[in-house]
């Protein structure tokens, strides 16, 4: 056959097919194959990718604010599950969503508002004023750049615009918050009066109904699961290290940061602001400039405050005669700082183009950088050299002993020997914890993990603090057991004796409440058990004088009609049951509120209406826009 095709295939025609094959080849198979290799996105809004990158960043951030928030109780594993992830992700999603429309709607942030923002923050704040070293020390404690955190403090401000635009748009009426304080503080007049715990006319319990109650109830009689362990640990604040810093090696390394000790140069300003209006025509551009030209030509020194209070657009700073305090290079956009540390002391600029509008700089003093002298650091240079090689040593034990686990996942032997590390053991414990590191939460969840409890393999580094870590195995696990029927015996028994009671008390309880129905005086029946009758007018939703039980059941009874009551009984803990009447229902009484608290509710019921109005909103962006997620990538 072959040697047919080949007779055929002969000349021109044998070219021409050659050539429809390579094409197909070439244009359908290599490129599906790039094309399924540059697809890398977690997924797709639009046309804006949201990449494996940006959503493990995002984890991370979460995994980090989580730790700090719940400490010991923090459970790692939480952001593994697929439900968590995608929470994660479709938040992402939204935030998406939202800049775009932004973006479609021409909404933007302005740098004015984010050095508003910066300005403003407690910490970076010196007798009310902001204080550019408080910023860099601010920054430094966080780990960012002022490019780093500006950008981050744009990005979210970016997602909150159309949020809060539809939350300012969201209109509270007096009716709606006088329907929902009727509800949340609604008032009821009650009475009630506890049943007396029943005496048992029967208090004999038979082996078999021992026997049937412990089989039906095996589950309360348990000796919980258990397991001891067997671990490595790692403590950096115990390794011994050789490194012990000598002034010239401290010296050394003064002279190659010097920069961080280094005062970067500041300069005293003070600013009118000529506001360019958003998507402003170019007779609105020329008439602010030329308002911007003007000021610029009238502003001195001795009166550019009172010109700033008179003509100055920023609200923030004219108060104070335009005075944004001291400022360092990275603060401000390039335009302004470019302007700024150009400027003479004493100088007052030609108008500055930013995205706000036009600003009239006044450069009133300037503090030159100086370094701190190496005496004043040198503390300082040594513990972080000493913290520095104490983590140098953790981070390379961690490394050999993650390394040593990975590949003998059945023992710790060899990472023992390898790392001259002592097999420490601890003693049986529960999934509730128990001593020592067993104490910890996440050793607790590492132990009980398949991996390790069922597949019998070593676990991954456990981080029990910063800079200390353990490696675990489990050495003994003790499955869940039912108590024997002897050892639980009188247990049993004593909680067969306890149902009796319950049931003979909400028998009472019930009995009761039907002769307050057929419309027996409650004082009358309450004295017939030997009961005090308890009186409670105008109680509340969070009344914290009435047992819980007693003030949820009721609540959740119905209004009763005009010159009745309605009834329940309640039970209460240890089978006790108490019966309780609402006689009165009102609503809230409003003359007891206040201009403020009410102002304070509406702004908080606008900002919940205007949440549910956002979500809504992001719906309808979601319904016409093409979204894409790749589980896979997760």
């Amino acid at each position: 056959m072959l040697q047919a095709l080949r007779t055929k295939l002969h000349g021109w025609p044998s070219i021409v097919i050659l050539g429809v094959c390579v094409f197909a080849i070439s244009f359908f198979g290599i490129e599906s194959y790039f094309m399924s290799n540059t697809e890398t996105f977690v997924a797709k809004v639009g046309k804006h990718e949201i990449s494996q990158q940006d959503f493990q960043n995002r984890l991370n951030q979460l995994r980090q604010q989580m730790s700090e928030q719940q400490g010991d109780r923090f459970d790692p594993t939480y952001l593994d599950k697929p439900e968590t992830k995608q929470r994660v992700l479709d938040s992402m999603i939204d935030q998406q969503l939202l800049i775009q429309n932004a973006e479609t709607l021409g909404m933007r942030v302005s740098d004015q508002a984010i050095r508003d923002f910066i300005m403003g923050i407690p910490g970076v704040q010196v007798d009310g004023k902001f204080n550019a070293s408080m910023y860099r020390a601010w920054l430094a404690g966080q780990g960012k750049s002022p490019g780093q955190f500006e950008g981050e403090v744009r990005s979210e401000m970016n997602i909150a615009q159309v949020p809060d635009s539809i939350a300012a748009t969201t209109l509270i009426t007096d009716a709606d918050i006088d329907g929902y304080l009727n509800i949340s503080m609604q008032r009821r007049d009650l009475r009630y009066f506890n049943v007396p715990r029943p005496a048992l006319t029967d208090t004999h319990v038979d082996d078999a109904e021992v026997d049937a109650y412990y089989k039906a109830h095996q589950a309360d009689f348990m000796n919980p699961e258990q397991v001891s362990l067997k671990y490595v640990e790692i403590n950096g604040d115990e390794l011994k290290t050789d490194e012990q810093p000598s002034d010239e090696d401290l010296r050394k390394r003064y002279d190659q940061e010097k920069q961080r000790f280094v005062m970067p140069e500041q300069r005293l300003v003070s600013h009118i602001l000529v506001n360019v209006p958003k998507n402003a025509s170019p007779e609105q551009q020329k008439a602010a400039l030329a308002k911007a030209e003007q000021l610029a030509g009238e502003a001195k020194p001795d009166n550019f405050a009172k010109l700033a209070e008179q003509s100055s657009d920023d609200l923030g700073s004219k108060r104070t005669g335009g005075d944004l305090g001291w400022l360092e290079k990275g603060v401000a956009n390039a335009a302004f700082d470019d302007a700024l540390f150009a400027m003479q002391k004493g100088q007052v600029s030609k108008p500055v183009l930013s995205d706000e509008g036009y600003h009239i700089l006044y450069l009133r003093d300037v503090r030159s950088g100086q370094a701190k002298p190496f005496e004043e650091v040198r503390d300082q240079l040594a513990k972080e050299a000493t913290s520095g090689a104490h983590e140098r040593k953790y981070n390379e034990f961690a490394g050999k002993l993650t390394d040593s686990v990975y590949q003998n996942p059945s023992s710790l032997e060899p990472a023992s020997q390898a790392l001259g590390l002592p097999i420490k053991s601890s003693e049986l414990f529960s999934r509730q914890g128990g001593q020592g590191i067993a104490a910890n939460p996440k050793v607790v969840q590492a132990a009980f993990a398949d991996d390790v409890l069922a597949q019998g393999n070593n676990s991954g580094l456990v981080e029990i603090s910063p800079n200390h870590a353990v490696v675990i195995r489990v050495d003994k696990h003790v499955p869940a057991a039912a108590r024997p029927l002897a050892e639980v015996a009188a247990d049993v028994r004593q909680k067969i004796l306890d149902e009796r009671i319950a049931n003979e008390a909400k028998a009472k309880a019930d009995a009761l409440v039907a002769r307050l129905q057929k419309g027996e005086d409650i004082t009358a029946v309450a004295a017939s058990v030997g009961a005090a009758l308890q009186t409670a007018a105008d109680v509340t939703r969070n009344q914290n004088q009435l047992p819980p039980s007693l003030l949820d059941s009721a609540f959740k009874l119905p209004h009763p009609e005009a010159g009745k009551s309605s009834f329940a009984a309640v039970p209460e803990d240890g089978g006790a049951y108490a019966v309780v009447t609402v006689d009165k229902v009102q609503g809230a009484d409003l003359s007891q509120l206040t201009p403020e608290i009410r102002s304070a509710l509406r702004q908080q019921m606008a900002q919940a209406y205007g949440q549910l109005a956002t979500q809504e909103y992001i719906g309808l962006l979601k319904a016409k826009t093409e979204i894409k997620i790749a589980k896979d990538r997760m």
